[in-house]
């Protein structure tokens, strides 16, 4: 059973508070707060944060770059990073607290700090792996349909790789956010899972035409044969029903998964069988993106096709899913003395 200080518990009940009410942070975000606040107080012994003195943020330093995962590997540079960040935003709002005022300065909150070469390492961009749009058709293609559910699962692929919709998103969707008729997906932020509760309209990409003839198959499947109404997913869990004194799950309900795991687990599964590398369903929107790239469109068509995929910003699609390779970057910058771009 995990210790606990009941003086540390109220203020960090008053922090999360603070997080969700004042900064709007949802509860995937302040878990993590959490968490990282329960590994400073185990490195402290669960001391009051009352008694805060400086050498404890290099002793939680000292315990993070001794602390391994459950599979018995030190902490990733990124997750050290980030649990600082996290440990010292609270003590910096502790700082500012009555009654801390006097015992805890914002000078000792920048103890916290990591040091600048693993920082910088930390947020260093890495390789980014994604499937081509080629590599992407082949797993759709070998994926059967021949039960209802499978049905639902290429149809989920097929939804992924013509919205890149995230996870979370695409497991809480109902019918009444498809439009057939106008090709888009309505996604409420009210209702849909989106990413900071955005609401986005994303109007199908024109990939290979039989991911539309798929999802289009599926969704009529569902609102014709199976009398499927707005409200009921779009894409739903199984239902249990008893075979012989056992229980299946072989047929469809008309609710919602509680988050994405079933959509990664679908779309890594449909690469693996056709012994592809299990790229996870968030590598559909880098695909999006390389297809932008490829395309050579105009100004106002790529911003466009950034806002289809949720982003406000042209910049933030460039910055994340417009991946440029070292090999890439090479030859780019190669074919710059080959005549393509005039010298002055």
């Amino acid at each position: 059973m995990r210790r606990y200080n009941a003086a540390n518990e109220r203020l960090k009940r008053c922090y999360e508070q603070y997080l969700r009410e004042a900064k709007g942070q949802d509860d995937k975000s302040i878990d993590k707060v959490r968490a990282a606040l329960v590994k400073f107080e185990e490195s402290t012994k669960f001391k009051p944060f009352r008694a805060f003195r400086i050498d404890q943020a290099r002793q939680f330093k000292d315990a993070l770059s001794r602390a391994k995962t459950t599979k018995g590997k030190p902490l990733s540079l990124t997750t050290t990073d980030a649990t600082l960040r996290l440990v010292k935003g609270f003590f910096h709002w502790l700082a500012g607290q009555q009654g801390f005022k006097k015992v805890l300065s914002y000078a000792d909150v920048e103890y916290f700090n990591n040091n600048r070469k693993d920082a910088r390492a930390a947020h260093a961009q890495r390789p980014v792996h994604f499937p081509s749009k080629q590599a992407a058709y082949h797993a759709f293609q070998a994926m059967v349909d021949r039960t209802e559910l499978e049905r639902r699962d290429k149809a989920m692929f097929a939804f992924v790789m013509i919205t890149g919709a995230r996870v979370a998103a695409v497991a809480s969707l109902r019918l009444k956010h498809i439009n057939l008729v106008d090709g888009l997906v309505h996604q409420d932020g009210r209702e849909v899972q989106t990413k900071g509760g955005k609401t986005i309209t994303t109007w199908f990409f024109p990939m290979h035409p039989q991911y539309l003839v798929c999802f289009t198959n599926w969704v009529t499947f569902l609102r014709n044969d199976k009398m499927f109404g707005q409200e009921d997913a779009l894409f739903p869990r199984p239902e249990r029903r008893l075979v012989n004194g056992k229980f299946a799950f072989d047929t469809l309900s008309r609710r919602n998964y509680a988050n994405g795991a079933k959509v990664n687990e679908v779309f890594r599964g449909a690469f693996e069988q056709v012994q592809m590398h299990p790229y996870g369903a968030h590598s559909a929107r880098k695909t999006l993106g390389q297809e932008l790239s490829d395309r050579n469109l105009p100004l106002a068509t790529q911003k466009a096709w950034s806002q289809n995929l949720g982003h406000e910003r042209f910049t933030t699609t460039v910055s994340n899913y417009l991946p440029v390779s070292t090999q890439q970057q090479g030859e780019l910058i190669k074919g710059l003395d080959q005549g393509k771009i005039p010298h002055n």
